[in-house]
């Protein structure tokens, strides 16, 4: 079958003459750096596009498509469409591309799709699909903070040992797309800076596979370098359009040709939002419409909300009461992060803005106002826009969430100020806002209900603002939309020093030479002020006194990440006036507060004492609270709010962590979460000889005479099995042998290296002979009854723990990992097999055990640095062996590219630990 049928049957739709030529491109493995597409012309089919070419191309195109959203997105579709491509694969005239894509996986899926689809971000974070099978294809979605943090060793809601992993897979055999690159400038050129690096750096590496390559995807693109653009045919539409929009290419000139009347409305400077709220009730309040409003504050979000609501003394009598609040919805960066994502799924006023509403939509005229968060990445169209003047590229992506598809006769209002503000907080930012609306002017004049003074503002009439026919024009045009634009920010400089400190991951004290990556992300902004994230989570109210130095913050955080679903961000500014107001009013109750630091280190403090201090002290920091402190309400900060609930375990129906409280120290094995293992037990009284803890309930914050409510004693965390960032961690569904272990995981290896390195037998060798080594450290008795192994079963050793067995009698610092190195080297058979190796296969082998847990990049700390049986081998030097090792190969595979490696045996490890072969297996058939 042709590209054109096999496109129509995954996606139900005909291909556009430009997906067609992109493919042509992919197939013969010739990408495009740029990819410049006017809003609406479909660019998330970007990826159907790479599907189709992997499975008729694969050695040509990367195996992994990452998607990486502004970090302003809110609510991104992105998932959702592909997961209606990997539903079509089942249909019969895709079984040829679905066996291609089964083709190159390497462990057995049953009757798992072939295609891999992961989200960094919203409630559902992370499945680990992508990460299990390195063969599988596989698509990530993630915003620049999701994405870029994990690219540089760093990512935000991992733990340190799975750091490396993201980076890992992030950064080999991808094709990342990076979409609406020119609101990021600082995250496009360090890709291309990792890029760059991995061709031609002095740690480039020599992986024999794919690296990582980048595509930058933009309708209003900064002016540099050579785009992929629609074709000849799109570019010129007929003029008159045909009446018939049959072929792909007629809806292309539809959108192209939107019909969007562009007036500009000057107001007095403090009227801006009440004046746009006027105008939009007005204009169709009395209307069955979908009306957007755009405005760049919350303030002004507030301002909008509030006039179109305000019962009024004159106009029509059916606007006179104001518009239901039923009929407004707002989407802002600053909500959290579950209820912005529920707005595309439960929301019915959101509803009316979606091209495919999953729940029932309000009727009648409904008012979504947005800020900047409803820009990009998320596929809305109004009837009508509304909004207040900004930057050019913010207003392109303005004017494409209204008639996106080009079926309607829309109207944009644009409010200005007439009294400019004389000392502005940013003069680039208002230079840049007057410059484009100096630009917009410009678009040629139409006329729409007998009103003249509008323009045509079309993607089309955009697009012919910057048109040239010579270099120089060429040059002009760019220099005058960039200064349209929003300031660039001041980008910095990444370096080989800075590149290896953030690849040191089991280091997670603060080390010199080693900043957060954010300001490498976004860059360093002097018009946009900093900002602080919220959270609230029980352990925060649980973990006080004596219990803070048994059960460390950055430990718990460890084992169970923030998630984004879980956060809020708002400027520091705001954030620390709201802290200020909760103290006020609930100053009768002392209530704890984590500060947890980019780097993941913690300060244990109170709301009073924040209060108190510093508003630079919470800049680009988290402020964990209790959920009783309250100051939530619809997702966002609120100071008469005295609910607030912790939401770390996600959607009930398909939870990936779970909490539970008993009064029993050994959890019932029959009440075990289905396929959930155990990952920690927290005893909340360890410290109160035995009396009961009282803890703030939400509903007494003011009323003192109402009793605390009780907790039981002990609290076990659950993570769903193959989900969770330990990859593989002590307990598992039920008890597995050490052997049963060791063959799953070998045979995962074996399945793994003959798809990935069936032409390099040495990495072949060393991955497989890992597996089977792996784990020779957990035949250890300290080791066995850490994981609470049952004196009746001492005649085994053991892998896995059951979810009930106690592993209370024995606490130990001891890596099973550090002794599986003396094992290799004092074990006389195995020592044998080891010497029969190459050394670069040895030193390779040595590594991928060492770190298949995180550590020994670069090092094992010196509690974790010894053997209870260490059968004469001296491991001082072991020890000082692993960072020299590291280091060397390291420079021998680029700092992704052994990364990736180290991933493969994880990878093989977390499958087995996840799907554990039938126990009834002989060897031979397991391995098989």
């Amino acid at each position: 079958m042709k590209f054109e049928g096999i496109f129509q049957a995954l996606t139900g739709r005909p291909p556009f003459p430009w997906q067609i030529a992109l493919f042509e491109l992919f197939r013969k493995g010739e990408i495009p750096e740029i990819c410049s597409l006017p809003t609406g012309m479909g660019k998330t089919s970007i990826i159907a596009v790479w599907l189709v070419a992997l499975a008729m191309a694969p050695d040509k195109v990367p195996r992994r498509l990452v998607y990486v959203v502004n970090r302003r997105t809110v609510v991104d579709q992105t998932t959702t469409e592909v997961e209606r491509y990997r539903e079509a694969l089942v249909f019969p005239e895709l079984t040829s591309v679905a066996e291609a894509l089964h083709g190159l996986c390497a462990i057995n899926l049953g009757d798992q799709s072939p295609l891999a689809i992961s989200t960094l971000r919203g409630q559902f974070a992370d499945n680990r699909e992508w990460s299990t099978d390195p063969a599988r294809p596989a698509v990530i979605c993630g915003t620049v903070d999701m994405i870029g943090s994990r690219l540089l060793f760093s990512g935000y809601g991992c733990g340190f040992k799975s750091k490396p992993l993201h980076a890992g897979f992030l950064g080999q055999d991808v094709l990342l797309v990076h979409d609406e690159a020119h609101l990021e400038p600082a995250f496009q050129e360090l890709i291309e800076d990792i890029q760059k690096e991995q061709v031609g750096g002095e740690r480039s590496g020599e992986l024999p596979w794919k690296k990582l390559r980048v595509m930058e995807l933009t309708a209003t693109p900064r002016g540099r370098g050579e785009a992929f653009v629609l074709t000849d045919p799109e570019r010129n539409p007929p003029d008159p359009m045909p009446v018939s929009l049959t072929e792909p290419i007629h809806h292309v000139w539809a959108r192209l040709c939107a019909k969007k009347a562009l007036c500009f409305h000057p107001v007095k400077r403090d009227q801006v939002a009440t004046e746009m709220a006027k105008h939009a009730r007005d204009q169709w309040g009395s209307m069955d419409q979908a009306v957007l409003l755009f405005v760049r504050t919350i303030s002004d979000v507030e301002d909008v909300r509030n006039e179109l609501t305000r019962k009024r003394k004159d106009g029509p009598l059916e606007l006179r009461e104001g518009v239901n609040s039923n009929q407004i919805q707002v989407l802002t960066g600053t909500m959290r992060g579950l209820e912005r994502d529920k707005l595309a799924t439960e929301d019915p006023v959101f509803a009316r803005f979606m091209p495919n509403p999953k729940v029932e939509t309000t009727k009648g005229t409904v008012y979504l106002i947005c800020t900047s968060a409803g820009e990009v990445g998320v596929d809305i169209s109004a009837e009508h826009l509304v909004c207040d003047l900004s930057t050019l590229d913010s207003m392109a992506q303005r004017f494409g969430r209204v008639n996106r598809r080009g079926t309607g006769d829309s109207m944009i209002d644009v409010f200005f100020e007439i009294d400019r503000n004389p000392k502005p907080p940013s003069p680039e930012f208002e230079a840049a806002r007057w410059k484009s609306k100096e630009i917009l002017e410009r678009l040629p004049r139409c006329e729409r209900d007998g009103v003249q003074d509008r323009h045509e503002a079309s993607p089309l009439k955009l697009g012919e603002l910057f048109e040239a026919t010579t270099d120089a024009e060429r040059e002009d045009k760019a220099k005058e939309r960039q200064a349209a634009f929003a300031p660039k920010p001041t980008i910095l400089p990444v370096t080989d020093i800075l590149f290896d400190s953030w690849a040191l991951t089991t280091i997670r004290e603060k080390l010199p030479g080693r900043p957060p990556v954010e300001p490498y992300l976004h860059g360093l902004s002097s018009w946009e002020p900093p900002q602080t994230k919220v959270a609230w989570r029980e352990e925060v109210s649980i973990i006080q006194g004596t219990l803070l130095d048994e059960y460390k913050p950055e430990d718990l955080l460890e084992v169970f990440p923030l998630k984004p679903h879980e956060l809020l961000s708002d400027r520091t500014q705001r954030v620390f006036k709201w802290i200020k107001e909760l103290q006020r009013t609930r100053s009768s109750v002392s209530f704890p507060i984590w500060v947890v630091a980019d780097d993941g280190s913690v300060k244990t403090t109170t709301l009073a004492d924040i209060s108190v201090g510093d508003e630079k002290e919470i800049e680009g920091v988290t402020l964990l609270l209790p959920p009783s402190i309250g100051g939530l309400e619809g997702g966002m900060m609120s100071n008469s709010s005295l609910k607030a609930h912790d939401v770390s375990e996600g959607d009930t129906e398909n939870q990936q962590r779970k909490r539970v409280e008993h009064d029993d120290p050994i959890y019932p094995k029959e009440d075990c979460p289905p396929g959930m293992r155990l990952l920690l037990r927290i005893d909340t009284q360890s410290d109160q000889d035995d009396q009961e803890p009282q803890v703030a309930d939400v509903d007494s914050i003011n009323e003192p005479e109402i009793p605390a409510t009780r907790r039981l004693r002990y609290w076990f965390w659950f993570e769903r099995v193959g989900s969770g960032d330990e990859l593989g961690g002590r307990t598992s569904k039920q008890a597995i042998t050490w052997d049963h272990h060791t063959n799953d995981v070998t045979a995962n290896a074996q399945k793994i290296a003959d798809k990935l390195f069936s032409d390099h037998p040495d990495l072949h060798t060393a991955l497989v002979t890992a597996a089977k080594w792996h784990d020779l450290g957990k035949r250890r008795d300290i080791w066995q009854r850490s994981i609470g192994r049952p004196t009746s079963e001492q005649a085994e050793w053991y892998a896995k723990s059951a979810p009930n067995w106690s592993s209370e009698s024995v606490q130990t610092k001891y890596r099973h990992e550090f002794g599986s190195l003396v094992d290799i080297l004092t074990i006389p058979e195995i020592r044998r097999e080891y010497d029969e190796l190459k050394s670069e296969v040895q030193t390779l082998v040595l590594h991928l055990i060492a770190v298949h847990h995180g550590y020994g990049r670069p090092h094992f700390p010196e509690d974790r640095a010894f053997d209870p049986d260490p059968k004469g081998y001296d491991t001082t030097q072991l020890a000082s062996d692993i960072p020299r090792r590291f280091a060397k190969l390291q420079r021998q595979y680029g700092r992704w590219g052994l990364a990736y490696l180290e991933s493969l045996l994880r990878a093989a490890d977390a499958a087995a630990s996840a799907n554990p072969s039938d126990d009834s297996l002989s060897t031979e058939e397991a391995r098989s």
